[in-house]
């Protein structure tokens, strides 16, 4: 019997370990070029071509082709699609549940702690103005200046100054840590997530609020945790920015289609919010002549590392994925599955029958 094929279009397995499961297994690889440093790899055509004849695909994120129908209907008999990370919106989803695909994720990787440590430290960082005091002292032989003044963030019980308004959109376990990390400072924290039953409000200490206009009106800081979706697609645009104090800033943490991004440069330079940080951008690498590498101060970037730290990183979410892919092809479905309503249509496929 000819060993299962497996396509793995962006690896993200420094050890090799997963690999290695895959191999000992019996399984055949095909290597695609999209990595972690940079999600750019194969083309559309050249991943369609890699594809043929295998039957699962695995990776982390990938933006220069993302998994689409084309590359799908080119394995025949493509069982599951595994990505590492808990984001899906680079594999069209709705593709692989008509063709009876099962679609995984890494719902237990261990990245999301980092993203909402990260979201902090951006907030705080264009609050209290800490990169241009750095640079003030290290470039001028000034001392205080009046324009470095920043933000009181908390609750200050002395007179009663009940400090800023914290906006999160999208109350999952991240936007849930941001709130956590935030509540000792005794801020007024509200939220927006229709998906979020009250109780998860009333446990995180969060008050709800049911729509995001009321949210952008009241909010000083609004910071974004939602999956990418039809509906969260440009969730922030012109029309959303004007709803925004222009005392405020947006931070993105998320997804980069979230944000229209030419809606937030325009909002930014004509003055309508105070300032954003984004670590996720429409197209990734973010272009060399992106506006956005060119903003003063008010526009805090980084290049979609805010999860990155020590003691962290997909190996979680890449074990997830391994298993998911060993246990597919084994005929049996693991938990991570994201199109779950595919699964008795999946069953009906592949359901005990074993390749390995």
């Amino acid at each position: 019997m000819a060993k299962p094929k497996v396509f793995v279009f962006a690896p993200a397995d420094p050890t090799g370990e997963a690999h290695k499961m895959l191999t000992d297994a019996g399984c055949e690889l095909v290597i695609g070029k999209a990595n972690w440093d940079s999600p750019q790899g194969n083309n559309e055509d050249e991943m369609a071509k890699m594809a043929e004849g295998c039957v699962a695909l695995m990776g982390t994120s990938i933006r220069s082709s993302p998994i689409t129908q084309k590359i799908m209907r080119a394995a025949k008999d493509l069982r599951i699609v595994a990505k590492f990370t808990i984001g899906v919106d680079d594999v069209d989803v709705d593709a692989a549940t008509e063709m009876g695909i099962l679609v995984t994720h890494g719902p237990t990787e261990s990245n999301w702690g980092g993203v909402a440590e990260g979201t902090v430290t951006n907030m705080l960082a264009l609050l209290k103005k800490v990169r241009e005091r750095d640079r003030h002292l290290k470039s001028t032989s000034g001392w205080r200046d009046t324009a470095l003044q920043g933000t009181y963030v908390g609750r200050r019980e002395s007179d009663g100054y009940p400090g800023i308004v914290l906006g999160i959109v999208g109350l999952g376990r991240i936007g849930t840590r941001v709130a956590n990390l935030m509540r000792p400072w005794g801020m007024r924290i509200i939220a927006y997530d229709p998906y979020i039953p009250e109780s998860h409000f009333t446990d995180a200490g969060v008050e709800r609020i049911h729509d995001l206009p009321a949210l952008l009106k009241q909010a000083d800081v609004v910071s974004l945790h939602v999956v990418l979706t039809k509906e969260t697609h440009h969730l922030m645009s012109a029309e959303q920015f004007a709803m925004m104090k222009p005392s405020a800033i947006l931070i993105n943490t998320s997804r980069g289609f979230c944000v229209d991004e030419e809606a937030l440069i325009e909002a930014l330079q004509n003055h309508k919010i105070a300032g954003a940080a984004c670590d996720v951008f429409e197209q990734e690498p973010l272009p060399a002549d992106s506006p956005l590498r060119k903003m003063d101060d008010r526009m805090l970037i980084s290049p979609h590392m805010i999860s990155s730290n020590h003691g962290s990183g997909l190996h979680p979410g890449l074990i997830w994925g391994t298993r998911a892919v060993l246990a597919a092809l084994k005929g049996e479905v693991l938990d991570n599955v994201y199109n779950k309503e595919v699964i008795d249509h999946w069953k009906a496929r592949f359901g005990g029958k074993s390749l390995i």
